[in-house]
């Protein structure tokens, strides 16, 4: 576990989910990862409440905007400038959905999409630098992306954030033939993500998305919480060098989709 003040620009630094039924999932992330919940701003803006694990701001809820809004983890990256950044989008050949807008003192925000559909947010900190707590059970431990086109993200996201990519080989899990390849994102050498190639592995339908990865102290107990629940489980658990890990849902019609991962020691 790691506590956290402040966040290199390029960085991963914040997640939120938008929910169907905001008071069934903050009980379900309750029982499952821990959380307590309090008001992000004040008890006169409700509507955001903040995820903490013993004290620490891990995450954010909101209800979802319309009906035909997907409910989906959102990952948020620490950046210098939103503005900056929001024109880098668009010319690597991004898309800007909502642009830079001011969040109370926290902080300038903007939605942006990659040229293959993911879709993630910009942070420029203020007040909020983001989680204060990360790498441990409860916290947010991992962002990876799952694309179709390996290529065209290495050079969006290389150009916007100035991230490298170190592949990997790895053991199919699908028992195709030849070796798994999987990207480490590099900034100045240190790990801010991954990235693994979607095609073959999820439906045609599933697009592509920056999956949030929690820690908990027993991925197997974790799974079994989830399903207890009315969850489903939709790969895993499995064990890989960085932990024990299984992706899962919650239980709605609509359901969030994300990790959760035991992490070595």
């Amino acid at each position: 576990m790691s506590k956290v003040t402040s966040y290199a620009p390029g960085t991963p630094c914040w997640v939120d989910i938008s929910c169907a039924d905001l008071d069934a999932s903050q009980a379900f992330y309750a029982d499952l990862l821990g959380w307590q919940y309090e008001p992000m701003v004040g008890e006169n803006v409700p509507g955001y409440p903040l995820a903490k694990y013993e004290g620490d701001a891990v995450a954010g809820l909101m209800p979802t905007m319309g009906h035909e809004s997907p409910q989906m983890w959102s990952t948020h990256i620490s950046v210098a400038d939103a503005d900056e950044t929001a024109a880098k989008v668009t010319a690597a050949g991004g898309k800007v959905l909502a642009p830079p807008f001011q969040v109370f003192d926290l902080g300038r925000a903007a939605m942006c999409a990659d040229p293959g559909g993911a879709v993630f947010e910009l942070w420029e900190p203020g007040a909020f630098a983001g989680a204060e707590r990360v790498n441990g059970p409860g916290a947010l431990t991992w962002t990876e992306l799952g694309t179709r086109d390996v290529q065209g993200a290495t050079a969006f996201y290389g150009a916007v954030f100035g991230w490298t990519a170190e592949e990997h080989e790895l053991q199919r899990a699908d028992g195709g033939p030849g070796p798994a390849i999987y990207v480490e994102w590099k900034l100045d050498g240190k790990d801010v993500g991954g990235m693994m190639d979607i095609s073959g592995v999820l439906p045609a339908e599933v697009p592509a998305h920056w999956l949030v990865y929690f820690g908990v102290a027993d991925t197997d107990a974790a799974v079994e919480k989830v399903k207890a629940a009315g969850g489903d489980v939709r790969f895993g658990p499995v064990d890989i060098p960085a932990g024990r890990f299984a992706v899962v849902t919650e239980p709605n019609a609509d359901p969030g989709v994300f990790a959760v991962i035991q992490l070595p020691g």
